[in-house]
Formats: structure tokens, sequence, C-alpha cells
């Protein structure tokens, strides 16, 4: 049997360093402290991701914490705020190694400093097989300026960051589900999208200002847009002809008739959807380049309820099997 650390010396090696705010003194008590600054409200978000639903067990493990961080993160991002640390929960399998561990450690360490957060808490423990990662991310917004699922209006424009369906393809790649493959970078880029999400902090803030309602598109851009309506009572309308995609997604979509469906409704894109007024709109959309981030126009909120349509061609409707990915 492998000489492998207990629990207290794994903390102590590898996720005590994570904890520089000193109201997680040090992981040495049983709870943290942090002070919101004035006039601002704290927002939390948990995320969990399990080993053979959200990655592959042969992951490298300083991927498996960045996505296990930054999904949380992409849901700041998409309510305006600006994040300051998390807890961390991490439950290993018989099979694990004290260098997986440290790979881990060292990918979170990484994002840490990209991101300005720190680790404030968490607890490790054992699972009867495989690897599973919860973090609770916690964020600032000035006071009264969340922005939920529920403020969109008739006549609002529909934004999304980035671009829509890699991670989704990129998982089918790795799966061996689609007929027509990239290659070289557009490949690369794809596979990249699945392992390491982006999430949009820079646009947080022009977030919090302008749109009526956002949130991330994590379970796919139609079923996440389905949720957004509901949550504010409107119907929704997203224009496919207007979709941003990267390279190899539109050579996927041009050659293999399966790829917009993926694209649409696969998710782990993470990307921002928000709606904005239409006198906002160009301001939105300038804003957001300034601070780095495209954003493109992909559909409108409209009166009524029910799920969004989708239009192709020509304004014609697209029949969709799903709207989303789901868990269950």
């Amino acid at each position: 049997m492998t000489d492998r650390p207990g629990e207290f010396t794994l903390i102590e090696r590898y996720f005590r360093p994570l904890a520089q705010d000193p109201g997680a003194f040090g992981l040495t008590d049983d709870v943290a402290v942090y002070a919101p600054e004035h006039g601002t409200d704290l927002v939390f978000q948990t995320d969990l991701i399990t080993a053979g639903v959200h990655f592959f067990v042969d992951d490298p493990a300083d991927a498996i914490a960045a996505k296990a961080l930054r999904v949380n993160l992409s849901d700041l991002a998409a309510k305006g705020a600006k994040p300051v640390g998390y807890l961390l929960s991490l439950a290993l399998g018989p099979d694990w190694t004290e260098s997986w561990v440290r790979d881990f450690a060292a990918g979170l360490a990484k994002d840490q400093e990209s991101f300005g957060i720190t680790l404030l808490g968490g607890d490790t423990n054992r699972i009867a097989n495989g690897v599973t990662v919860s973090i609770t991310a916690f964020g600032t917004v000035p006071a009264g300026r969340i922005v939920r699922r529920s403020g969109a209006a008739p006549g609002d424009i529909v934004f999304v960051s980035g671009t829509i369906g890699d991670a989704a393809l990129g998982l089918r790649i790795r799966l061996g589900t689609i007929d027509a493959l990239p290659a070289g970078k557009a490949a690369d880029h794809l596979l990249d999208r699945y392992l390491y999400p982006q999430p949009r902090m820079e646009l947080a803030p022009v977030v919090s200002q302008l749109a009526t309602a956002a949130l991330d598109v994590s379970d796919g851009l139609v079923g996440d847009f389905a949720h957004l309506c509901r949550a504010s009572g409107v119907g929704g309308e997203i224009d496919a002809t207007a979709l941003p995609l990267s390279a190899g997604a539109q050579r996927l979509v041009e050659q293999d008739a399966t790829a917009l469906a993926t694209v649409l409704t696969g998710g782990d894109d993470y990307e921002v959807l928000a709606a904005v007024p239409e006198p906002d709109a160009d301001r939105f959309a300038e804003e957001a380049g300034h601070a780095g981030v495209a954003v493109t126009r992909v559909g409108r909120i409209v009166a009524g309820e029910g799920p969004p349509v989708v239009l192709g061609e020509a304004g014609a409707p697209l029949p969709l099997d799903r709207l989303s990915h789901t868990h269950f």
C-alpha cells in the first residue's frame, strides 16, 4: 500500500498556503470570517462537480481544480459580482495520490492569483470511488444591485458573451460522437474550452450597471434562456444565424447536421447571457468591449410566456429535441 499523508498533513501542505485572508485563520479553526466592504451585499454560489459526470477521471488535476472554481465564478460574473473568496470540499476515492492533490492545489493557486481570490475554508473526506469537488464562492456587489434572472422586459435585447458551443463540441470530440472533426488549433481550442471554462469576470461591472436580467450559460443556451424567461414572466427569441461561433465550431456546424443543436443546448459554455434595454444596447456592447469581453446580440425578449423560440434561416423556427443538458 502506498504511504500517503493523512488529512491534516494534506491540509497543512497543500491547502493552508491557499488560505491567505486573515479571516481564514490559516485553516486552524472550524469557521472563517469575512467582512464585506461597506455599501456592498455578499453574494453566494455553490456548484459540485464529480468524476464521470462533469469531467473525465484522467483529466489533469489542475484542470479539474480550475473547472470546479471557475464554474462558480461564472455565476458571480452573471450577477454583476466581484469574487472575493471560496470554500472547498474535496472527496477523494481510494486510489488518490499525493501528487494528484499537489497538482490540484497548484491549479487552485494559479486561479487565485488570476482572479484575486483566496481560500477561506472547507473540508476533505473519502468517497467510494472517483473524485467529487464542491466549491462555494463568495462575491460582492453594490448594495441592492444584484442582477437576477427575473428583471427582463419585452423589447430588451439579449446578448451573450464570448463564443457558444465550444465546450459541448469539445466533449463530443472526446466521446467520439461527432462525424466531422476539426484539426490543429481549432480542435485544440474546443477541447481546451471543455477543460478550462473562462468566467467573464471583467464583464461583471457592465452587467451590474446595464443588464435587467442575467445568468451564466451552464446547461445550454436555449435552456438557460428559458430559465430567464420563466423567472421574468416573458417570452424570448434566439436568432440561430447570429450565434457567435469559434472557427472550430463554425466548421462543425457546416459539416455535421447535429452540431447546431449541440451548440444551442449542449451547455458547459460558462458565458454570460444578459437582457439589456434596447436604448442601452449599444452602450452595453461598447462597455463590454472596453472591458475586453466580446458580446453578441443573439435575440430579444418578447411579450408572452413559454420557452424561447429559436429562429433559423429566413426566420423559420428550428425544432429541438431538448432545451438543455440535464443531470437527471
